[in-house]
């Protein structure tokens, strides 16, 4: 029988705290809230198009900014997908997607390699979506990389509606992360690097 690919975290700063649980193999289904609309509704998107289930609950100092919650969302999610992989044995490791979203067009392309490093080239002349800067994703992808390990490059081709902008990198996201984190039959019980390791700083 195989080992639920699955993961629960609590984290608590003086800024913020968060828990959340994942089934990295499940129906698509996120239950829970952050305080921002706009993020739950990215949160959404994100577990319909990869295929996980996601139980979250966070607060933060929204009264100050969004800044700090979105950030350490972005660590949180990044760490209990890195506990759920546990070795990465069997994964197909790379994954990439190319999302259209109306007039905007996303390329998302990941290596869960165990060395962080982000790539971001989104440039919105619009920036926001109600109260909402979608620039602040940014910094919810560095902390998602850097919690995770991966090489994750997230880059605009063109599109102007910040909406659109926005949801096509979390559904593009989900998309390569779906095919990285499957499982390939034929390295089942096989790390996927010449290395033999897929933690930090080795490839």
């Amino acid at each position: 029988m195989e080992t639920p690919r699955q993961a629960s975290l609590v984290r608590e700063t003086g800024e913020t705290a968060i828990s959340m649980d994942l089934n990295l193999d499940g129906t698509g289904i996120f239950e829970g809230s952050c305080g921002i609309p706009f993020m739950d509704h990215m949160f959404h998107l994100f577990c319909r198009h990869g295929q996980y289930d996601l139980q979250l609950k966070a607060t933060g100092d929204l009264e100050v900014d969004y800044h700090h919650l979105v950030e350490d969302m972005g660590i949180v999610l990044g760490s209990v997908f890195r506990q759920a992989l546990g070795d990465k044995r069997g994964i197909q490791r790379y994954g990439f997607f190319l999302l259209p979203m109306d007039e905007t067009l996303v390329r998302v392309v990941i290596d869960l390699s165990g060395r962080a490093y982000l790539v971001y080239r989104v440039a919105c002349e619009v920036r926001f979506v109600r109260d909402f800067n979608i620039y602040l994703l940014r910094e919810f992808f560095q902390g998602f990389t850097n919690a995770l390990g991966a090489n994750l490059h997230i880059l605009l081709e063109y599109g102007d509606e910040p909406h659109h902008v926005a949801e096509a990198q979390f559904k593009g996201l989900a998309r390569a992360l779906d095919m990285a984190t499957r499982i390939d039959p034929r390295i089942a019980t096989v790390i996927p690097s010449t290395k033999g390791s897929l933690s930090d700083a080795t490839t």
